[in-house]
């Protein structure tokens, strides 16, 4: 019993100081994605407080801290300029689409799937945030005003903003980038360098360099509930937009979850994740905050503190709410320059640079795929550039499946002299000894008069699996072969999943023979393969009595069809 005490004794401990160093991390975060979003600093810390209550309360993952995101800050950014036209109301309504999507992902049990994006995917598209990030904090970083909508907006802005750079800004900068990369690793533990990167650079902000733009006046309190609305002729426009930040908060929920069960050795729960994350989300669309998901950094810093229960994430969200309600005249005077400092850091490392620095190594499919995702991301946005990444994926993952499915194909000719003689005289008629039923023709070939090099009969396995992927070459390369045959046995004994396509093409494969005069015997069919064939009727022209369980019966169709 005492031991049960002082378990749960600890376990309260490493959740309450889990908590505090989560909300510490969280905080600079916060203020950074917010404005960074374009939703403002006090949307972040909405974010921050609202998703991460939620999330802690109703989300998947017991360790997780859920909160605004660099993916999804700059996805925001994009929607807000480029889908919603700055109309604050309506890049609300997309946030709303894209919760109840993720409710819906999760109430039809789609969570798992999400994990299968491909790695090139979600590497292009992580390298472009840490890229895009850099590019557009560079203005603030110059002392000139963010230029949301993208990575090109902002590079058009560098000539003005470089020509017209506030020494103070860039003092700042430097400095707040010096704290974030140099920070001391012994000193890491106490106070993580984005905290003091905030604290350091604002106050020589306060004190010294007082003409860098501050981020000014922050509202306080309690947010007021707003209804967003989407004019329906609007709604085929903001779809798009709704699906990707589903998209992107379910891939970052359930990457970072995952990341957390590597640590604490328990398991989340995927579909209830996503549902947890759309709900926090559609609140946050109410409230005027960020949208959030899982916060790896956050999650990384409260399971190192000692967080293993849901309370940590209480205590971090409950922390930074508490700091909502007062902590507007303190946020007031913090630069833009530093938050862009302790942006540009994130950024740097949010880049992908343990793959990249293997890129002469990767697939060619993949690479494609990754400069792909990479490239559009940046010149055009992440909402195009997710979805045509994904569709490259599926595409290059489809040829290489086609090129598996058509090798498990496997065409044989069946030499009449080996397989319709009968040498075996217990196989004959009446079982004498008399050499008639090998040279009478009964079994369909004769020693003197036939060909004994013909191949009249042919053997088609199809072995392992078939899907669309594979499809339409099946035809070609299985038609090739049924031609040269009088009679073709169709093996399914080694099939294992024949999906509607393969099966539809199957059927026209028997249809064509049949048409050429080819007789065909399907051969040890069953299982789901049967269902399917025979649910979309693939095998209707197939006679009755041409299927068989195994060789010997084949063998005996095919010697009575070639009589």
């Amino acid at each position: 019993m005492s031991l049960q005490v002082a378990d749960r004794g600890q376990t309260l401990r490493g959740d309450v100081f889990g908590g505090l160093t989560a909300a510490v991390v969280a905080l600079p975060l916060s203020l950074a994605f917010g404005v960074a979003s374009g939703l403002g600093a006090i949307a972040g810390l909405y974010g921050a407080a609202g998703v991460g209550m939620l999330g802690a309360l109703f989300g998947g993952s017991r360790t997780q801290i859920s909160g605004p995101t660099a993916p999804l800050s700059v996805a925001m950014s994009v929607v807000f300029v480029d889908y919603a036209g700055e109309d604050l109301s309506k890049a609300l309504a997309i946030v709303a689409l894209a919760g109840l999507i993720q409710v819906l992902m999760g109430a039809l049990r789609l969570g798992s799937f999400v994990a299968y994006t491909p790695y090139s995917v979600v590497s292009g598209f992580t390298s472009a945030v840490g890229l895009i990030i850099i590019l557009v904090q560079m203005l603030p970083l110059l002392g000139t005003e963010v230029a949301l909508g993208g990575a090109l907006r902002s590079l058009r802005s560098w000539p003005e903003a470089i020509i017209g750079t506030d020494p103070s800004a860039l003092a700042l900068s430097a400095v707040t980038l010096a704290i974030c990369i140099f920070w001391p690793a012994r000193l890491k533990r106490l106070l993580p360098p984005s905290v003091a990167a905030l604290v350091i650079g604002t106050a020589v902000g306060v004190l010294w360099l007082k003409d860098a733009p501050v981020i000014g006046e922050v509202p306080t309190g309690l947010p007021d509930l707003a209804l967003p609305e989407i004019p329906w002729g609007d709604l085929g426009a903001a779809l798009p937009a709704g699906i990707t930040i589903a998209l992107l908060g379910s891939i970052n929920s359930l990457l970072t979850a995952m990341v957390a069960d590597s640590m604490t050795r328990q398991t989340h729960d995927p579909n209830r994740e996503l549902m947890g994350m759309g709900a926090a989300n559609v609140v946050m669309s109410l409230i005027g905050g960020v949208p959030g998901a899982g916060a790896t950094s956050c999650t990384v810093a409260n399971v190192r503190a000692g967080g293993r229960s849901r309370l940590s994430g209480v205590i971090c969200a409950g922390i930074l709410a508490a700091l909502v309600l007062g902590l507007g005249r303190y946020v007031e005077s913090i630069p833009h320059a530093v938050l862009a400092g302790i942006l540009v850091k994130i950024g740097f490392d949010i880049i992908d640079w343990r793959y990249l620095s293997r890129i002469h190594r990767i697939q060619r499919d993949s690479l494609v795929v990754l400069l792909l995702t990479l490239g559009l991301a940046v010149v055009s946005d992440l909402v195009v550039a997710v979805a045509v990444g994904l569709i490259a994926a599926a595409m290059t993952s489809a040829r290489q499946i086609e090129s598996l499915e058509l090798q498990t194909v496997v065409s044989t000719p069946l030499l009449d002299m080996t397989f319709l003689s009968n040498p075996d005289p217990s196989d004959s008629d009446d079982g004498s000894d008399d050499g008639a039923g090998a040279n009478d023709g009964e079994d369909g070939f004769d020693l003197e008069s036939d060909d004994p090099f013909a191949a009249r009969c042919g053997l088609l396995s199809l072995r392992g699996s078939f899907t669309v992927a594979s499809s339409i070459k099946l035809f070609g390369t299985m038609s090739t072969d049924i031609a040269g045959h009088e009679v073709v046995i169709f093996d399914f004994s080694d099939t294992v999943y024949v999906d509607d396509s393969a099966a539809l093409v199957i059927g026209q494969l028997i249809d064509a023979a049949l048409d050429e005069d080819t007789q065909v015997i399907v051969m040890s069919l069953s299982g789901p393969t049967k269902e399917t064939l025979t649910l979309l009727d693939s095998l209707k022209n197939v006679p009755p009595d041409h299927f068989v369980g195994g060789l010997d019966e084949a063998r005996g169709i095919a010697s009575r069809l070639l009589r």
